[in-house]
């Protein structure tokens, strides 16, 4: 797996707080890097940025790049459970394990303080990772996510095959359900445009500001007018979302 690293200058005289980015269906560790200007803000507020790729690649399993929405570059941030997919389709723990302990190992980082944000699937995967690991997370933040997997076409496509049948498997990647009997002590950032075109069918944001009302969660769910869902909409509000996460990644516990 290839992932992507930004290391800001103040890095090469101490460790600094690492923020995770996810990105959406079809991209690359390469995307965020090249498209959101994001290197500016990490620099400016002194957190590590690094982007993991969405999948696994060229893993020799039938179908694997068939669909632009499942397969290669939509791993969905889950472990498969069904084959052919969970001999590679690992992303959860890749995400929340295997790629932490890597850059621990080899940059200066402050493995102590962590964050992680996304887009569309990296969304819906910041939120999952986030809520299912509140000791690990000290922010979280997402543009336009998938809230609702269990609900929308994307998360019902990837969910039914890499889990299985059992819906009460894909709860646990579900950031609407988890958020009912598992709340952060931080609050939560969401930007999402009025403008994108997946907003009702695929993202549906009112269902998570529903659940967290119901959970008590504290939640910033800024809808943005006329944005749509490419990376111009990241890039005019990064800085939002990388100050965020410093504000909390720096702060005294």
């Amino acid at each position: 797996m290839k992932f992507a690293v930004y290391l800001p200058t103040r890095s090469q005289s101490e460790p600094l707080p690492v923020l995770y980015f996810l990105s959406g269906l079809t991209c690359t560790e390469e995307n965020f890097m090249a498209k959101a200007g994001a290197q500016q803000f990490a620099a400016k507020y002194n957190v590590i940025l690094v982007a993991p790729d969405t999948s696994p690649r060229g893993a020799g399993i039938p179908g694997e790049d068939e669909d632009w929405d499942f397969g290669t570059g939509a791993g969905f941030y889950v472990d498969a459970t069904q084959e052919p997919w969970r001999s590679h389709y690992q992303m959860y723990s890749y995400v929340t394990q295997e790629l932490p302990a890597l850059i621990a190992e080899n940059f200066p980082v402050r493995a102590d303080r962590q964050g992680i944000f996304g887009h569309s699937m990296g969304g819906h995967g910041a939120l999952v990772c986030a809520l299912r690991n509140p000791d690990q997370y000290r922010s979280v933040s997402a543009f336009a996510p998938i809230v609702a997997p269990t609900r929308v076409p994307w998360g019902k496509k990837a969910f039914s095959n890499y889990l299985g049948a059992d819906q009460e498997a894909w709860r646990l990647y579900d950031a609407s359900e988890l958020v009912l009997s598992t709340q952060l002590q931080h609050p939560i950032l969401i930007d999402q445009g009025t403008a994108d075109n997946f907003l009702e069918k695929q993202l549906m944001p009112q269902v998570f500001e529903q659940a967290c009302a119901r959970a008590g969660q504290s939640l910033t769910l800024r809808m943005q007018d006329g944005y749509d869902h490419s990376y111009y909409f990241i890039s005019t509000f990064i800085e939002d979302h990388i100050r965020h996460h410093a504000e909390l990644l720096w702060s005294r516990d």
